[in-house]
């Protein structure tokens, strides 16, 4: 079975009503992101029903319930309930009827509500089941918003990540995590990362101790989550090893499946971290918007040679 999110942290997320405050959410779970709206189902169709899905009552199945009788509406519900669905969520301030509330608490099945229209709150919906239940890793370093980008920093203990992290921030940036960094995979192209709530805005350097950043930078120097652009790689600097000056060719790491841009920095004294580090965000967002230096460096010295070549030839 695949990763499942607590109904309690989807509903408190979602600020939801709970109409059956009987049943505890925190035991409850859901499995899938999609969401289903049981038009057919209140209508006896039952094929190709996914109960497993979070289920939907707005204004179309409200209007279409409406015209049954009450005994009709409690044999409905009574063959919707009698499958194993995660829960049932009414829009638009609708309010379920107690002979209704009466079977879900029987069946042990989650009634809730919320005042938002159905459309929008669907895709509220899916966007934050989507999040809940997106594959998740977790990699030992730092993540910093720079320049809008979302940085991580790897590389063995000791080696500085945090100190770097740390000058970022004075520099105005924002860390969102450090030692620990939390990443989900959202969808195919986008990666996510969070610091765990025990770490949460916090800084271990090493002779100081844990530092507060929020408390001592303010509110503007943290952030929640981010997504990953690309990653840096802080390793020893060793003279026989080959070390990339041009950057035409990018380098990846693998992460959850999908190809993160990674530079190897090597590290050696009087090497500025935090301002590399800015300097390859800049770069990394100028790549994205069509410009790549590397590249026009290499145009630029093809140039010359063939004008080189022509002169000789002429």
């Amino acid at each position: 079975m695949g990763q499942a999110a607590q109904l309690k942290k989807i509903a408190d997320r979602l600020q939801l009503k709970n109409f059956t405050p009987e049943i505890d959410l925190a035991k409850c779970s859901v499995s899938l992101s999609d969401v289903n709206r049981p038009a057919l189902q209140l209508n006896g169709f039952y094929e190709h029903f996914e109960a497993d899905r979070i289920q939907l009552i707005g204004m179309v199945e409200w209007a279409y319930l409406s015209t049954k009788t009450a005994e009709e509406r409690v044999e409905t519900f009574k063959k919707l309930l009698s499958y194993d669905i995660p829960c049932i969520i009414f829009c638009r301030d609708f309010v379920p009827e107690d002979a209704v509330l009466a079977i879900a608490k029987e069946r042990g099945i989650p009634f809730l509500g919320t005042p938002k229209a159905t459309s929008s709150f669907m895709a509220e919906l899916i966007n934050v089941l989507s999040y809940e239940l997106a594959p998740t890793t977790s990699i030992h370093g730092v993540l910093v918003d720079v320049y809008g980008e979302g940085l991580l920093i790897t590389g063995e203990s000791g080696i500085g990540k945090s100190e770097a992290a740390l000058e970022l921030v004075r520099r105005g940036h924002r860390l969102v995590a450090d030692d620990v960094v939390e990443i989900r995979r959202i969808n195919d192209s986008t990666l996510m990362g969070s610091s765990p709530a025990v770490t949460r805005h916090l800084i271990e350097l090493r002779g100081i101790g844990i530092i507060d950043v929020k408390s001592l930078y303010g509110v503007e120097c943290v952030k929640d989550n981010q997504k990953i652009d690309f990653v840096i790689k802080l390793e020893d600097w060793h003279r026989e090893t080959e070390y990339d000056r041009l950057g035409l060719e990018d380098e990846y790491m693998d992460i959850l499946g999908i190809n993160v841009v990674c530079h190897s920095l090597p590290i050696r004294p009087g090497r500025n971290l935090a301002v590399i580090c800015e300097t390859a965000a800049v770069n990394h967002r100028q790549k994205k918007m069509g410009y790549n230096a590397a590249a026009e460096l290499y145009r630029r010295v093809e140039s010359n040679i063939a004008k080189a070549q022509e002169s000789q030839d002429s």
